[in-house]
């Protein structure tokens, strides 16, 4: 009964993690056909780094600092989100596999 339990909730967990990853990359995709329609360019290291943004890019084309903000944040979410999902699901399969054998 146990193990049926845990089964539904790593499938219901994982769905859950997958369908939010999927929103915030179609997030990402709008906001990064907008930036190259643009013509804005940034480094990966900048995405990463709010202060070297703050200082490099967003002098650079202050129009679209709302834009460029939103892509950055929601590329950091979309990266954060990956790693919990791989969390979740190394955790949630080694517990699974672990009350198997009982």
């Amino acid at each position: 009964m146990l193990f049926n339990f845990l089964i539904f909730l790593v499938i219901g967990l994982f769905v859950a993690m997958l369908f939010l990853n999927v929103y915030f990359r179609v997030k990402v995709l709008k906001a990064y056909r907008f930036l190259i329609k643009n013509r804005v360019e940034f480094t990966v290291k900048e995405i990463f780094n709010k202060k070297k943004m703050e200082a490099e890019v967003y002098p650079k084309y202050p129009q679209y600092t709302k834009e460029i903000d939103s892509f950055a944040r929601h590329i950091r979410y979309s990266v954060n989100m990956a790693i919990v999902l791989i969390f979740l699901i190394t955790l949630f399969g080694g517990i699974l596999m672990y009350f198997r054998h009982e």
